[in-house]
């Protein structure tokens, strides 16, 4: 049923609670899980001037994150692979999920609601309603 599965990461624990679900899922279809870190186009264009090191900071912390994904991952037998994209967050998840082919996306979302929703905005909640791929979101 899924042969490419998707975990954006922030590096957050609510990312990992994700992680866990593609997992299961991963290991019931023999799937690869795809695990992609975005660094938002705002924060890298707030690093003009600045030089180089606020935008090493930034992908190296994307790395990690990515990286602590991909190895548990594979830990457990599962076929993972890891990337780091610029840009905005829910446009580069969908425009990467339609350059792998991904069957589903598995990400976290805060649970959010009222003007908190409204201020923050909410990626998940844009991915499923601009994307055409399935989103498993899962709350903390």
């Amino acid at each position: 049923m899924y042969d490419a599965i998707l975990v954006p990461t922030d590096g957050s624990e609510a990312a990992m609670d994700a992680a866990k679900h593609a997992f299961s899922h991963g290991e019931r279809y023999d799937a690869t899980v795809h695990v992609l870190s975005v660094l938002e186009t705002s924060e890298s264009a707030a690093i003009v001037g600045r030089g180089n090191e606020k935008l090493e900071t930034l992908r190296e912390q994307g790395d990690e994150s990515t990286r602590r994904i991909v190895d548990e991952a594979r830990e457990r037998d599962i076929d993972a692979v890891g990337a780091i994209e610029f840009g905005n967050p829910d446009r580069a998840i969908l425009g990467y999920a339609a350059d792998n082919d991904i069957d589903l996306i598995v990400m976290s979302t805060h649970g959010r609601s009222g003007v908190g929703r409204f201020l923050m905005g909410s990626v998940t909640e844009q991915v499923i309603r601009d994307g055409d791929v399935p989103v498993l979101a899962v709350q903390r």
